[in-house]
């Protein structure tokens, strides 16, 4: 058995870091956390915590799976883009989905809608749409004496699951009206505030082929999108199923699985996974390499990036990782976790230069160079 009072443990071949700090450690081998050392009311309560940390994240996961396989019903395959939108929904984050037409990315949310018990709006991004169209106006109303007052009209951003469908199709103009609602949950309009409904996800779609009438999204938006997500293909079995379900007389019936307030209280279990130091420190040299001429920076970084990711990026790992362990039934964060997450993190975080769209590169092929090159273990 390992030291029970030893700052933290790490296992070199799999990557768990688990707090130790507090009498807890695990036997060699295995990942499950034993109280030795310690009186016997003492062991008697962390044996209890420990008891509760693993009922809750079993709990997570059985309920985790339940909305996914409501969302199966109608969505075929596409198992990782359901599973980055679910994470990126308990992380409380915001998702940015990619992918040429017809391959279910609207399906995907109007069906997760159906699924959550939360309401639901849709906004049909065109060039000649307008920030009030999305946030709303004041208008002039007559009140039943005759006086006339302006009352503010909301817009149907004022909901919990918002789909911004084609969001690049809108100018930028637009598209900066939905920068205060993603980063701080509030509306600003004719001098008031107006505090939006908790949870609240912006699920957006763009199609990556056509560029006529179409608008790159800023940075700053980019930057505000927890993971950015590309829809490939159906595979040869996915395809048939889906000519199957969609060709025939069968009606699927969807129900509703979990409401705003069990989201919330899943995103705060989220939060209070452990993530030892050193792991931490992982994800931190992670998001470093992707700064070009850095002290962590690896060749690729230096030749195709021309400005890397924000510490928004480092956030969304250690947040998206930890959903990642309570799904693998853990409740702590572990190296593997980290490498999970972090190509949906941070493909749109990094900015590449004009050599790298010269020669074809994209930051995919970037990321995955620095996930090679960054060891675990920090010199």
């Amino acid at each position: 058995m390992l030291d029970a009072y030893s700052p933290f443990w790490h296992d070199k071949n799999a990557g768990v870091g688990y707090p130790t700090r507090l009498g807890i450690s695990l036997e060699s081998g295995t990942e499950r956390p034993v109280i030795s050392f310690l009186p016997f009311f003492v062991k008697r309560n962390m044996s209890t915590t420990v008891e509760s940390m693993q009922s809750q994240a079993e709990e997570f996961r059985k309920r985790y799976g339940a909305v996914r396989d409501m969302i199966g019903r109608v969505i075929v395959g596409h198992d990782d883009i359901v599973h980055g939108v679910l994470t990126a929904m308990l992380c409380g984050g915001h998702c940015l989905l990619e992918g040429v037409p017809g391959l279910g990315k609207t399906m995907l949310v109007r069906t997760l809608a159906e699924v959550l018990e939360l309401n639901f709006n849709r906004i049909q991004f065109t060039p000649d749409l307008m920030p009030a169209d999305i946030l709303g106006t004041n208008m002039i109303n007559e009140d039943e004496h005759g006086r006339r007052q302006f009352e503010f009209q909301r817009g149907p951003v004022f909901t919990q699951i918002l789909l911004a469908d084609e969001i690049n199709r809108a100018t930028p103009k637009t598209q900066s009206a939905m920068l205060e609602t993603m980063q701080e949950g509030t509306v600003t309009a004719a001098g008031q505030r107006f505090t939006l409904d908790k949870p609240f996800f912006v699920l957006a779609t763009q199609n990556p082929i056509e560029q006529e009438g179409t608008y790159p999204l800023p940075e700053a938006q980019m930057d505000r999108f927890l993971f950015k997500l590309v829809v490939g293909y159906s595979s040869r079995e996915d395809l048939n199923e889906i000519v199957d379900r969609t060709t025939r007389r069968v009606k699927t019936e969807i129900e509703k699985v979990m409401d705003g307030a069990e989201i919330m209280k899943w995103q705060t279990l989220v939060r209070e996974v452990i993530l030892a130091p050193h792991v931490q420190d992982y994800l931190v040299r992670l998001t470093l390499a992707t700064h070009p001429d850095g002290a962590h920076s690896v060749k690729a970084t230096n030749d195709y990036i021309r400005w890397g990711s924000s510490p928004r990026g480092a956030q969304t790992l250690a947040l998206a990782s930890k959903v990642r362990a309570l799904l693998d039934g853990r409740y702590n964060v572990s190296f593997e976790d980290i490498r999970r997450v972090y190509l949906p993190a941070m493909r749109h975080r990094v900015l590449l230069n004009f050599e790298a769209q010269a020669e074809g590169v994209q930051p995919d092929q970037v990321l995955l160079d620095i996930l090679e090159k960054v060891p675990d273990k920090a010199d």
